[in-house]
């Protein structure tokens, strides 16, 4: 792995000025970098991280099981490509085990998510089943705590 993709995974918000000054390197080296990942479509944005329990954003979240027929010669490529296109998904992963997909999915109500889900999703020729969890909660999100009082997000005891 390359030390500045390392360093995206690891440093979270860094500057390119503190990327540099990390990999010793200069800026100019940093964002050309930068650039190449993202031509080469290793980069493909930079994310904020939300607590959304402190914020009315009005965001149903849910997790789709979604079992699939695989196509000969594509496997289940063109299906996953084409249940990723809707505007609703917001992550597609194919996926060992008792389903084939897994699918985040984002909506204004319950309603919307479950109209994505009947009207769109199942009705795709192909798709075999499906399995809705909404999220009802978060506890840790692209590895940050949330909603941690600080006593508590500092190390465990240990007991003798």
């Amino acid at each position: 792995m390359k030390p500045i993709i390392k360093l995206l995974l690891e440093g979270g918000s860094l500057t390119t000025a503190q990327l540099a000054q990390v990999l010793k390197l200069s800026e100019a080296d940093v964002n050309r970098q930068l650039e190449e990942l993202k031509e080469q479509r290793v980069l493909l944005g930079f994310r904020p991280v939300l607590n959304l329990a402190h914020e009315d954003s009005g965001v149903v979240r849910a997790v789709i099981e979604v079992r699939i027929t695989p196509e000969r010669g594509g496997g289940f490529n063109r299906l996953a490509e084409r249940i990723s296109r809707f505007d609703e998904v917001e992550s597609c992963f194919l996926m060992s085990g008792g389903y084939d997909l897994l699918v985040f999915v984002n909506g204004s109500s319950l309603q919307k998510v479950a109209a994505f889900v009947s009207e769109k999703l199942a009705s795709i020729e192909g798709v075999l089943s499906t399995a809705t969890h909404f999220m009802l909660r978060s506890y840790k999100e692209q590895g940050f705590m949330l909603d941690v009082k600080q006593e508590e997000a500092d190390r465990l005891k240990v007991a003798p």
